[in-house]
């Protein structure tokens, strides 16, 4: 890796809306501060720009809730129809919880797309108007890939796309972002046989490095800021045939089941 690389955020973008072009927003809006993306730039960007431009959001005063959805609201003190949307994004339900001193419980899904997060990370901040839920988008992988070519194909270089999201941690306090769609940036970095700062042989040393990005991408991308996209410069990486599943665990190998 570089001694140094730099981080900034794109300013000036605007509020997105169902059918926005998101790729073309991106390189107006740096033509328009007479900047550019160079090669090896890496954007995090955050899905929620993506998924509402994509359309994936839902609406409860369109919501009717399952008898299931009502059952469970009760146990965690939501909305029924906010839990109808959770489910329908969810392979299962791993964790539904309230403590006393909640007003509100949490409910802990793997997504349909293989993540264990709250909510299955249905989302109401940052949306344009109450009772507007905000969902992932569809298939965040060719979210990435689309809006990697676009850009490239306009800037004529290679470059890398991270969309991230927020999620808590079961063991500790706090939210950080996630990769939760890549393109040609590598999910994880093997470095099995590379060797440590003394010369030991390392063995199962592996960083995640598009979370890596995510999370460097939060100390930017704050929720009032509206700067959704965050450049990082100067890094060293390979282009890689990626998808957002490297970084998941496989079920065999969760201990904690």
């Amino acid at each position: 890796m570089p001694e140094f690389m730099t981080m900034f955020r794109l300013e000036g973008l605007p509020d997105f809306q169902q059918g926005d072009d998101l790729a073309q927003v991106i390189i107006d809006t740096f033509q328009a501060q007479q900047k550019a993306l160079v090669a090896g730039d890496i954007l995090v960007i955050a899905h929620k720009v993506v998924s509402k431009s994509e359309g994936a959001c839902a609406y409860l005063d369109q919501i009717t809730p399952s008898a299931d959805a009502i059952e469970l609201a009760k146990t965690v003190n939501k909305d029924p129809r906010k839990v109808e949307v959770i489910l329908s994004q969810s392979k299962r339900i791993v964790r539904a919880v309230k403590r006393p001193d909640q007003q509100e419980g949490v409910l802990i899904a793997e997504h349909k797309n293989g993540y264990i997060c709250a909510n299955a990370a249905v989302d109401e901040s940052n949306a344009d108007h109450p009772g507007q839920l905000i969902l992932l988008p569809e298939n965040p992988d060719r979210s990435a890939q689309l809006l990697c070519q676009r850009l490239e194909a306009h800037f004529q270089c290679d470059l890398g796309i991270v969309i991230s999201d927020t999620f808590g941690r079961p063991w500790r306090l706090g939210q950080t972002n996630v990769a939760i769609g890549l393109a040609n940036v590598p999910g994880v970095m093997k470095m099995e046989g590379e060797m440590d700062a003394f010369g030991r042989p390392l063995s199962v040393t592996a960083p995640a490095f598009a979370d890596e990005l995510a999370a460097a991408s939060g100390l930017l991308m704050e929720k009032s800021a509206k700067a959704p996209v965050i450049v990082f410069r100067g890094l060293d990486w390979p282009k890689t045939d990626s998808q957002s599943r490297d970084l998941i665990r496989a079920q065999n190998e969760d201990l904690f089941k």
